[in-house]
């Protein structure tokens, strides 16, 4: 009869540290990309140096943002299929922490050539944001486009692609050490909401204060 109930406590309790469990995951996001175990410590994946041009001409760098969380995307301005969705979805975010000091957006450009500092001034401005709060990054494109690797963003040329570029739409989470903490396919409101989520729980994470 003790076992026939112990074995019906347990049954029952699975669930509940199941739940329990799956609450603890969800408060603490994880650390994506590739690690190194250094004897017993891990070294996690980290975005490596960067310096391009902003809207405004002003050097960015990851100096720039090693005090902030930033979410970042990778686009061009005349792309015709899937950017103007991801920034929709951008200006989500920018709308929601556009008085978070703790929060930056970046987007780098995919065809600098065509997509210079002047043509981003534009940019922005149609889209009424601050250059202290977006940056629109312009520079070498063999370096961009390699960092959009770093990024785990994949980008190719193509030629039956509109536009003639391929591009990943994902929208990018990183915190203040370069770290990427999260992504959400940006052409998707919802996965963009889960990541608003996330992006909350990085803020306490960062200030628990």
């Amino acid at each position: 009869m003790k076992k026939i109930i112990l074995k019906i406590f347990i049954i029952l309790l699975i669930p509940i540290l199941w739940v329990s469990c799956a609450k603890k995951k969800q408060s603490e996001l994880p650390f994506l990309g590739f690690h190194e175990i250094n004897a017993q410590d891990t070294i996690y994946y980290q975005i490596p140096k960067f310096s391009f041009r902003n809207q405004d001409s002003v050097v960015i760098d990851n100096k720039h943002l090693s005090n902030h969380i930033y979410v970042a995307d990778f686009f061009y301005t005349y792309c015709p299929t899937i950017c103007p969705r991801v920034k929709s979805q951008m200006l989500r975010i920018y709308d929601k922490y556009k008085n978070e000091d703790k929060v930056k957006l970046v987007s780098f450009a995919l065809d600098p050539k065509r997509d210079d500092v002047d043509h981003l001034n534009l940019y922005a401005k149609n889209l009424a944001v601050a250059s202290n709060k977006w940056y629109f990054l312009t520079g070498d494109k063999e370096k961009i486009w390699d960092l959009a690797g770093q990024f785990l963003i994949s980008v190719r040329a193509d030629k039956d692609e509109p536009g003639g570029i391929f591009h990943s739409g994902k929208i990018m989470l990183i915190d203040p050490n370069g770290h990427i903490r999260g992504f959400a396919e940006g052409t998707l409101e919802e996965k963009v909401t889960i990541l608003m989520e996330e992006i909350d729980l990085l803020i306490t994470e960062i200030s628990p204060d």
